[in-house]
């Protein structure tokens, strides 16, 4: 049996006629730029969340850039972020102008409340949680965080369209919130896209501005902005895609249930949270991150057994990366976590026999 990673042709094939006729209307109309579409796609994607508003951008990096902007977050400030995470949230600080202060993650991989406590000074404005994985941090802790020393939260979610932290959606409980819909995404479009969420409206306003060069709804420049508008096109597909969203995160759910029935109990591998053990969480597997005390050893031998796997950040949290010039930060649980945690395939393309396949090799090496 061979088990891609991720089978990205399937993005398509599944939709395919609905995705087609969506993207022809747009031609056919040649609206291409701050469209129906778009609007459409906002307004779902902010009743989804239960956000006040939403913005579609161009990316998930710029996202956090407008978020951070839009807060007037830049020189001399300091933002608390995950080692654990995509270079893109603390290069989104860097490139705000602010200084990414690096902190640990917990056993469940999200950022560690007493590791951001720790990292807190008179120069901190804001803390970002990375809502990683699908899953959505403690924000209790986060939130009494920022509170306690007036910091804001902007939010990384770009991995958890859809999860929940006590019945609240991602997206909803800071300043600002950031999404991702690269295409391996829960929801994803076919290139790059990202969006925005707020319950603020003043948020919401400086943020349209900065995603369209700064102009106002007159089209007169009031800021200085970036080009970061996600196109009609992407919003189209998105719409389309929306519509099994309820369905796609069941099914990643029942992938995650098949998971902790068929490796569950192994010696020295470490399953993420299951989906009906945590009733403060509503986690939507975005990814399936697990951990071996023999990874490279297990990640071999799956390769052989024709499964694709692959660890997370080119296998490096961003303060190992030498050229971001973070080497005088020491996050012992995070770099420990780093030599055993890795991704199984999760998808809505694969089936229960593939699951039971991947288990059963996995079994087969830890002796199970």
């Amino acid at each position: 049996m061979s088990i891609p990673f991720f089978r990205y042709p399937h993005l398509f094939s599944q939709q395919r006629e609905e995705i087609l006729a969506a993207m022809t209307a747009v031609m056919e109309r040649g609206a291409f730029i701050l469209q129906s579409d778009l609007v459409e796609f906002e307004t779902a994607l902010a009743n989804f969340t239960g956000a006040s508003h939403s913005l579609g951008v161009a990316n998930g990096t710029d996202a956090l850039i407008i978020a951070l902007r839009a807060a007037e977050i830049g020189p001399g400030d300091e933002v608390i972020v995950p080692s654990h995470t995509y270079v893109a949230s603390a290069a989104s600080i860097h490139f705000a102008g602010a200084t990414p202060v690096l902190v640990e993650c917990g056993a469940d991989h999200m950022m560690d409340p007493e590791s951001a406590a720790a990292a807190v000074t008179p120069r901190t404005r804001a803390i970002m949680p990375v809502q990683l994985n699908g899953r959505t941090c403690d924000m209790d802790a986060i939130q009494a965080l920022a509170g306690r020393h007036g910091l804001l939260i902007i939010e990384d979610a770009a991995q958890a369209l859809g999860s929940k932290f006590r019945g609240r959606g991602a997206g909803t409980f800071g300043a600002a919130a950031e999404f991702s819909f690269y295409p391996a995404k829960v929801l994803g479009c076919f290139g790059d896209g990202g969006g925005l969420t707020t319950n603020d409206p003043e948020m919401a306003r400086k943020m349209a501005l900065l995603r369209d060069h700064g102009r106002d709804e007159n089209g007169t420049v009031v800021t200085w902005g970036l080009n970061s508008r996600l196109d009609n096109l992407h919003a189209a597909v998105l719409n389309v895609k929306f519509q099994q969203m309820d369905s796609e995160i069941e099914r990643r759910r029942q992938i995650a249930r098949l998971y902790r029935e068929g490796l569950g109990g192994l010696e020295d591998f470490t399953l993420p949270p299951g989906p009906d053990n945590d009733p403060d969480h509503f986690d939507v597997y975005q990814n399936y991150e697990v951990e071996s005390g023999r990874r490279d050893e297990l990640r071999a031998q799956l390769e052989r057994d024709g499964i694709r796997t692959i660890i997370q950040w080119a296998g490096k949290p961003v303060h190992q990366f030498e050229g971001l010039g973070f080497s005088d930060v020491h996050l012992p649980f995070t770099d420990r976590l780093f030599t055993r945690c890795f991704l199984l395939p999760m998808n809505t393309s694969l089936t229960d026999d593939e699951v039971e396949y991947i288990c059963e090799r996995v079994r087969k090496f830890h002796g199970g």
